[in-house]
């Protein structure tokens, strides 16, 4: 068992569709400042996405985010779902979440690495290795 990772599966409504998508949510500490979601294809391979944790935590209060990922409750029709909207030059995506399940895998990514301690556990060295080696 890996106590650095924080890994949690769940449906989610993708577009509106009435077919529930496997996707799941992963937090590394060695990458203490983001967050990954994943959706399961209908050919078996997963697409990602990796973006702040803390536009995550924000969004579960308000509307977050104004780039490629936003996030926000949906106060609208029923707050136990938060929306995550994704947008590329590809294409958008609505995702439709269960808040219960954002704030479980976000309790569970807070207790590996505190918020405000991401500092503490990011290798600025090794971060800079990576995006000059490339």
């Amino acid at each position: 068992m890996n106590t650095d990772t924080v890994t949690q599966s769940q449906f989610v409504s993708l577009n509106g569709s009435s077919a529930p998508v496997l996707s799941r949510l992963s937090y590394v500490a060695s990458e203490p400042f983001a967050v990954n979601i994943a959706f399961r294809t209908e050919r078996g391979r997963w697409v990602e996405w990796t973006f702040a944790r803390e536009l995550l935590v924000t969004g579960l209060r308000e509307p977050a985010g104004i780039g490629d990922v936003r996030v926000r409750p949906d106060l609208s029709t029923d707050e136990g779902i938060l929306i995550l909207e994704i947008e590329s030059p590809d294409g958008y995506a609505l995702v439709e979440i269960e808040r219960e399940d954002v704030e479980r895998f976000l309790d569970a990514a807070t207790d590996l690495v505190p918020l405000g301690t991401e500092s503490d556990r990011f290798d600025v060295d090794a971060f800079i290795d990576e995006i000059t080696n490339v």
